[in-house]
Formats: structure tokens, sequence, C-alpha cells
């Protein structure tokens, strides 16, 4: 999938081309693979706040409040596959 595909898919509203795109790339070519992936980065987190932990609150939303939408996109895929190393069910080299 070439960047101008997903250019034409983010201009025609396609959410479908989007989301199979990041599917794709985090299930390295298997679509199913990279849906499992996001799931597992997700419970991963979650475990983490089930117990109500104390957080740095405030570094969060000073951080959503000063940072530009483009770091805080990076962040969130650096966040993602944190997440993912966590569960031990890594299948990437780290690199983005």
């Amino acid at each position: 999938m070439s960047l101008p595909y997903l250019r034409e898919a983010i201009r025609d509203g396609d959410q479908e081309k989007l989301i199979r795109y990041v599917r794709l790339h985090f299930g390295d070519g298997n679509e199913e693979v990279g849906r499992k992936e996001i799931d597992q980065s997700w419970i991963e987190a979650l475990k983490l706040l089930l117990d109500s932990p104390e957080t740095d609150r405030e570094f969060i939303f000073e951080t959503l409040e000063n940072k530009d939408a483009e770091t805080l996109a990076h962040l969130y895929f650096h966040l993602h596959f944190y997440f993912l190393k966590r569960s031990e069910e890594w299948i990437h080299d780290g690199n983005l």
C-alpha cells in the first residue's frame, strides 16, 4: 500500500482502508495477526490500570496540552509497541 493510496483513503474518508493498512503493518502482512496485536496492546495497558494506581496525570495532561498532534501520533505508536513488548508477544524488530 503506497503513500498515495493512504492519502486517497484519508481524502475519501475510507477508514476501512486505513485500519486495514495498520493491521497489515502491525501484523507483518497478516491482518488477523495485526488485529490481535492491537488488542494485546490495549489489554496490557488496561491490566496496569485495574488497581487504580497513582500516576503522573499532570505529565499526561501537560503533554496533551503542549505537544503538537504529529508528536502525539508518534508517541501513540511508541506506546503501542511499548505495551506489546510487555505482553511478550512481540513479533517486530523494534524499528518504526
